[in-house]
């Protein structure tokens, strides 16, 4: 198979290659430390909060969207990613001085401002510099990026808490977020008459929260992402339930299956349509949570990491190009961060609610398991239906 057969000419350049290699390593610094926070706050006597790790971290990131997309807009895309990247930086360097449930949960709120900032702009930029024919590979690829990240970052991070300790962890992590930045400052500005920034510029109206054009892709990313607060919040309790001793082995599997259908299915979106992809996208992640449902040993559980990681790499390249595609291009920041909004809110009542369906004990795994797979099999209907329509 030729290069060209993999990754298009148009997209093989500089910008493009430093815009991935930022969100290889912006995913990386903040999954890092993602297996390991269920056990860290637990030594801190926050057992029964574990679902707020995750869901903190969404609810910041979703209030901060509408502020994103405006700004990313106006004052251009570079400066929202830079933000973003020294936000995971700076939040990773500061967990091992802090004490107490209290300034756990306050910083990750402060955390989840990285991932409210860095993606809008990141996507944002990349609708602008690729051409509407190559959209749906471009977003493929640049996720596919993420997602090395994401799936490093899980196993790199639990192996050095297991050698070096959680501190040792969180300052790669930290390092690798300021990484992250440097990429940023190497690329040009695509908004081509940018804005000084002013603090007026913060006082977001109700119109300028919701991009209503883009509605039908939020809807099933917001279906589908609750699947993903789920997994990363009692994943790590189900590997212990099942003696996988490095919790982050499920997501590596997950992100490495992610990362080979995401070169392909971006591409496939261009050709075959957002609508047929996506059913095929959202079908997996039923068939995924079904199966994690009724994990009873190591081989089920990653059989349901295998076709998670499948449904992903398809949904997620697939549902970015869809929101492009319904945008208006001079709102694009606007529209994406709608689309963010939903990511977030899906993956914050995931989180909550499948904690809560868990309960800290080992016969809720079905229960909560299954509630991703309704969710899943309710965006492959709604798909249905519009494609009949």
């Amino acid at each position: 198979m030729s290069l060209d057969q993999i990754i298009t000419k148009d997209l093989r350049n500089a910008q493009f290659g430093l815009l991935c290699l930022s969100s290889v390593t912006f995913m990386g610094s903040f999954n890092m430390i993602i297996p390991e926070l269920p056990a860290y706050i637990s030594s801190m006597g926050g057992e029964d909060y574990k679902g707020l790790i995750i869901s903190l971290f969404a609810f910041t990131a979703a209030v901060s969207r509408p502020f994103s997309g405006k700004l990313a807009d106006q004052i251009g895309r570079r400066p929202v990613m830079i933000f973003g990247t020294l936000a995971a930086a700076v939040s990773s360097a500061l967990y091992p001085f802090i004490s107490g449930l209290f300034a756990f949960f306050l910083l990750r709120l402060i955390h989840g401002l990285s991932t409210g900032f860095k993606p809008t702009g990141t996507t944002a930029y990349l609708a602008d510099i690729v051409n509407d024919k190559n959209r749906g590979e471009a977003l493929g690829l640049l996720g596919m990026s993420g997602s090395i990240g994401m799936a490093a970052g899980p196993a790199i991070g639990s192996a050095l808490a297991l050698s070096f300790g959680m501190n040792t962890m969180f300052m790669i992590s930290s390092l690798t977020g300021f990484l992250s930045m440097a990429c940023i400052f190497f690329i040009k500005e695509s908004v081509p008459n940018t804005k000084r920034f002013n603090s007026a510029m913060l006082l977001v109206r109700k119109n300028e929260i919701i991009e209503r054009r883009v509605f039908p892709s939020s809807i099933v990313m917001l279906l589908t992402t609750y699947s993903f607060g789920m997994v990363l919040t009692i994943i790590p309790d189900l590997s212990d339930f099942l003696e996988v001793k490095n919790r982050g082995l499920f997501f590596s599997v997950m992100l490495i299956f992610s990362i080979i259908t995401r070169l392909f299915s971006g591409k496939a979106s261009d050709k075959y349509g957002r609508v047929k992809l996506l059913l095929m996208g959202t079908f997996s992640l039923f068939l995924a949570t079904g199966i994690l449902a009724f994990a009873s040993n190591q081989a089920i559980y990653f059989a349901g990491a295998v076709i998670f990681g499948i449904s992903t790499g398809i949904n997620s390249p697939t549902i970015f190009a869809w929101t492009v595609d319904l945008a208006d291009p001079s709102k694009r920041g606007k529209a994406i961060a709608t689309m963010f909004i939903a990511l977030e809110v899906g993956i914050l009542t995931g989180a909550i609610l499948s904690a809560e369906l868990y309960s800290n004990n080992p016969s809720g795994f079905l229960l909560a398991f299954a509630s991703g797979a309704i969710l899943a099999l309710t965006a492959f209907i709604y798909l249905l239906m519009r494609r009949k329509n």
